[in-house]
Formats: structure tokens, C-alpha cells, sequence
């Protein structure tokens, strides 16, 4: 595959230094102008929705926020797609091309946090914003309207499409999406992410798989009679045992993470119930795949020795990235012509004491575009549902930036970061960048079909299957 890819890549490269020459045309001017305008309206919608806190499939007020600004700026709405009450899609136009783009908006739990530099929550045990997902969904939408305003203009043709896309820190809400058919008539979809970097992003992600298992057996009293009881906590401590064990025979791509939700009660009972949700990763579906199996095995094996039932329940799993360096090209080549974000003094220094908060370099924010990236085989980091889009429809992406290098992600800090100027700038920033790479997309038929020739030859003969359990989402689910 490799080698047939190859070809193409140097072909784009001959183009990129014409391309780059010519100066940004009137279509672009006029995205960076809407967004510029609308500044402050996103802004105003961003800290919204991070002043929400709302988690996985509890985004009401999130969702309402951003999709009745949809439809005041004119798009036909559908909220409630894919049986999930906070998904939505926001569409305008007609015809052909149908260009789709991203937005998340769902929250962290346990992570509320002021926009302060130091640890200091907003509403303790809230949730917060740990992944700028309030950043995400409104720069996508902003981006949105922009193309908007060109099609009602009739300086563009063809259709753009919203995808609010609630649960991807949970569940993954894209999978039912995709499931419903949402994605059927895309021909390319853009995406985003909040970073501590701006690049073109042209690397895969993990895979994953999600699941939890339960443990039943026999309460007693833990003195009196315990030799009536099978202890549900005994088998979920010979599990956890056994996956641990079994990391130093895993592949370096692999990781395994597990989280214990219920060990019994009280100290004095044999506990009858346990539960425990458990994540493996790997960087390809394929290599995920055996080691779920085997992790799931751990687990009658455990019920095995503690003389208990147990029981897997899928809660849903996802594809790692497929890459598309053709679109990731065209991008970076807009990210150049925007050059860089500027920042202020007062915000380099309050990145500096969110690096001093959490034991990094004070270095403030890095202020460059890198040159695009070499693709990686194996590359490290988290999973996302978007690369289950990314095998259905051919995905374009960007990471820009909206904290300070070496910031935990999914941490306090990134939360204090999102709800105030450093990732407010960010976000108008991407809203920039991904609108005016859709207006390459709508007015370069030759660019979209060579973003659609590459992602057929990486996909390959494979077919895609999402990885979710039969029956409607878990709207309601506690586990």
C-alpha cells in the first residue's frame, strides 16, 4: 500500500510550492472575516458551555446552546438524530459537494475548574472541560457559518453540513451516528481538536475497546460465617491481578487501563456484587482485537477461582485514525498563510504558571506552524470516535492550540485555559484554518478527489463494522 501511496504524495508536493505562492483568495478573506466579526458571539458561546459542565449523553444545555445558534444563523436543524437526545445536525445548502464538519461538546467528570492558574475548582466534583471540547464544538460551527454565508451568497455551491456530536469521552455518540446513516452522503468531513500545538495532524490514533464486567456471588457476614459467602471483591482482585500480569506480555502499542466502580459496601460483608470497567488500546484494530479477547478470558477465570458468576458487557469500541495526508497538505498550507497565534504577555505568563502548577518547564506557548509531519507506523496518545468517521468518510484534521506546551491534557489546567483568552484565541484560530480549507474543498473538485483516492487506497478491502452493542445508545446508563 506504501508504495502506491508514495507516488502521490510526491505529486502533492510539486503542487504545494505553486499553491503556496498565490495569495489567499476572496473566499478566504472572506471566512476570516466572518469569523473575526463573530468573535465575541463565539466566545460568548464557548464560555457557555464551559460554564455547563455537562458530561457524556447529559449535554442538554450544551447541544440546545450550539444548535439554536445553527438555526439563528439559518440552517435547518434535526436534533434528537441517531436516538440520542443531544446529538443534532445543523445543514445548509443543496446539491453537491456535501463537506461535513465535527463538533464535541461534552465535559470530564470531577474536573470543574476557574480560569485561574492554579488548582482551584469552579463547583467541586463538577465536571469541567479537560479536553476543550467547549472550544471544539463552537470553532467547528463558526466555521460552519462562514461557509454558510458564502453558499447564500452564491459564491459557493454545494451543501455544509454540522455533526453535533455529543459522548465522545464516553460512549462514543459517533458510532450511533454513523450506525443511522448520518455520514452516507459526505464527501469529506473536517475535524479539529484542542492541542498544545498547531499542526496539520497527520497521525493515526489507538484504537480501542470498551467494556465492563460484573462479578456475583454470595454476601455473609465477613466473621461469623464467611465460608457462606463467595466474595465478588475476591474474583475482581484475581482480575485485576491477571490483567496486571499480563501487561510485561503485551506489544509496547498495547495499553490496558481498568477503573474499579464497586467493591462491596461495608468491610464486614462478603461482597456479592463487584464491577469493574476496563479499556484496551492498541495502535491498530487488529492488534486490539487479541488482547481483548484474552483480557476478556481473564475474567471467567477469575469467577472460576472465586467460585462466581461474572459478566461482559460491551459498552462500545473504536477504530484508530485513518490518515489523510492529501487534505492534512492542503491544510497546512492554510496554516501558513495564517502564520501563527500571537499571544500577550499576560498570557505567556499565565502559561507559564499553569507549567509551574504542574511541574513542567515554564516555557509559556510555543508560537510556530511546524512543517507537516512525517505520517508515524505506531504512534501514541488516545483514541477518539472520530476514527470511526474517518473509515466511513475521508477525514481531514487539525490540532490547534489552546494551552501551553506540556499541560496535562484531561487535567484542571486545560480547563483554565479553555474558559479564557488563551483558548478563545485557539478556537477562533481553528474556526479559521478548517473554513477556509472547506473552501478549497468546495471549489477544487481535483482536491477532492484526490482526498477521496487516498482514503480508498488506505482503507483497502476493509470493510467497516462499529463496534456497538445491538439496541439504542446507553442514554441513561449509570455504569
Amino acid at each position: 500500500m506504501k508504495r502506491l501511496i508514495l507516488p502521490l504524495f510526491f505529486a502533492l508536493g510539486l503542487l504545494t510550492t505553486t499553491y503556496a505562492q498565490k495569495n489567499t483568495n476572496a473566499n478566504k478573506q472572506a471566512v476570516i472575516q466572518s469569523i473575526d466579526s463573530k468573535y465575541q458571539q463565539l466566545t460568548d458561546l464557548s464560555d457557555k458551555i464551559w460554564s455547563y459542565e455537562e458530561i457524556a449523553f447529559q449535554e442538554v444545555k450544551s447541544a440546545k446552546a450550539l444548535a439554536d445558534f445553527a438555526e439563528a444563523n439559518g440552517f435547518k436543524v434535526k436534533r434528537g438524530v441517531a436516538d440520542i437526545p443531544t446529538a443534532f445536525t445543523a445543514e445548509f445548502g443543496s446539491g453537491s459537494p456535501v463537506i461535513g464538519i465535527l463538533g464535541e461538546f461534552d465535559a470530564l467528570p470531577g474536573l470543574s475548574q476557574k480560569t485561574k492558574p492554579t488548582k482551584d475548582p469552579l463547583n467541586p466534583g463538577s465536571a469541567g472541560h479537560g479536553c476543550g471540547h467547549n472550544l471544539f464544538g463552537t470553532a467547528s460551527l463558526g466555521a460552519a457559518v462562514a461557509i454558510k454565508e458564502l453558499i447564500a451568497s452564491g459564491k459557493l455551491k454545494g451543501t455544509v453540513r454540522f455533526y453535533g456530536t455529543p459522548a465522545e469521552e464516553k460512549f462514543f455518540g459517533k458510532l450511533w451516528m454513523i450506525r443511522a446513516g448520518l455520514f452516507e452522503d459526505v464527501d469529506v468531513v473536517m475535524d479539529w481538536h484542542p492541542s498544545a500545538e498547531t499542526v496539520a495532524d497527520v497521525q493515526s490514533s489507538l484504537a480501542m475497546v470498551d467494556f465492563t464486567v460484573e462479578f456475583r456471588g454470595q454476601a455473609a457476614h465477613a466473621s461469623a460465617d464467611p465460608w457462606n459467602g463467595r466474595s465478588a471483591s475476591d474474583a475482581l482482585e484475581l482480575y485485576t491481578s491477571g490483567i496486571n500480569y499480563y501487561r510485561e506480555h503485551i506489544k509496547p502499542t498495547v495499553r490496558i487501563h481498568y477503573h474499579i466502580q464497586d467493591a462491596g459496601k461495608v468491610v464486614n460483608v462478603v461482597p456479592d456484587y463487584s464491577r469493574i470497567w476496563v479499556r484496551v488500546r492498541d495502535t491498530k484494530r487488529s492488534g486490539m482485537e487479541g488482547v481483548w479477547k484474552q483480557v476478556e478470558r481473564m475474567a471467567e477465570g477469575a469467577a472460576i477461582m472465586a467460585n462466581v458468576e461474572h459478566e461482559v458487557k460491551l459498552v462500545s469500541g473504536i477504530h484508530e485514525i485513518l490518515v489523510n495526508r492529501t487534505g492534512g497538505a492542503r491544510l497546512q498550507q492554510n496554516l501558513e498563510h495564517l502564520g501563527a497565534i500571537e499571544y500577550t504577555e499576560k498570557e505567556q505568563i499565565f502559561a507559564k504558571k499553569i507549567q509551574e502548577a504542574t511541574g513542567k518547564e515554564q516555557i509559556g506557548i510555543e508560537s510556530i506552524i511546524e512543517p507537516l509531519q512525517e505520517t508515524q507506523e505506531h504512534p501514541m496518545g488516545g483514541s477518539t470516535d472520530v476514527g470511526d468517521v474517518s473509515f466511513v468518510v475521508p477525514t481531514i484534521r487539525l490540532g490547534a492550540t489552546t494551552a501551553p506546551k506540556g499541560t496535562p491534557w484531561h487535567s484542571w489546567a486545560v480547563v483554565a485555559c479553555g474558559g479564557m483568552s488563551i483558548g478563545h484565541k485557539g478556537m477562533a484560530y481553528a474556526a479559521k484554518a478548517l473554513s477556509m480549507t472547506m473552501v478549497d474543498l468546495f471549489e477544487d473538485a481535483e482536491l477532492r478527489q484526490k482526498v477521496k483516492a487516498e482514503f480508498l487506497e488506505r482503507k483497502g478491502d476493509y470493510v467497516y463494522k462499529g463496534m456497538v452493542p445491538a439496541g439504542p445508545p446507553p442514554i441513561n446508563s449509570k455504569q
